[in-house]
Order: C-alpha cells, then structure tokens, then sequence
C-alpha cells in the first residue's frame, strides 16, 4: 500500500518503512508526526484519489532527526563595476520514517 502526501508544498509517494528527507517540521527525534493531506491512496484494488485530499486518511510518521541540507552558494557578479555579491544558505530539513497508513 502506498500513499501520496503533501508537506513543505512538495509531494511525495511514500510507503510503510520508507525514510523521507522533507522541510523543516515542528517536533523532536522520536516524536510521532501525522500527515492529514493525503491526495492519494492505492496498492491493493483501485486507487482512491481525492478532491483534492482523500477524507478520512492520515499517514503516520516517526521523527528520527532534524537536519541541514548542503550549502549553496548564491554569487552574483556584475562584470566591469566592481560589485559582486556571495551569500550561502543552508535548508532546514527534517528526515521521517513512514510508520502507517490509514485510508478511510
């Protein structure tokens, strides 16, 4: 059985055991997380797809860290003026493994 999620304003296809790297979520490692927006739930029979979330599904998930993506490099440069700008970033993430899904 599999599911489609959104969070972070992306969506993922996840399964039971899977470990997903998503945008920063609220919560410590160990901590039980709960994904309502469920657009679509399938794998056994036909696919129940919502409109736009399936009513009555959730996807549980475990915390296990919270993390930081690479740093990326923004480097602007205007060529013959003598200006020039660098500036990093680094993504707050949060890893999560999938632990249930409840479709309705």
């Amino acid at each position: 059985m599999y599911a489609v999620i959104k969070t972070g304003g992306k969506q993922y296809r996840v399964a039971k055991d899977d470990v997903l790297v998503i945008e920063k979520i609220e919560g410590e490692a160990g901590s039980e997380v709960e994904f309502t927006e469920v657009l679509m739930i399938g794998g056994n029979g036909t696919p129940k797809i919502g409109t736009p979330t399936v009513p009555g599904a959730k996807v549980t998930a475990e915390l296990v860290e919270q993390t930081r993506g690479p740093k990326l490099i923004a480097f602007k440069k205007r060529r013959r003026k003598n200006s020039r700008r660098k500036r990093g970033h680094r993504q707050d993430l949060t890893k999560v493994r999938i632990t249930n899904i409840i479709g309705a």
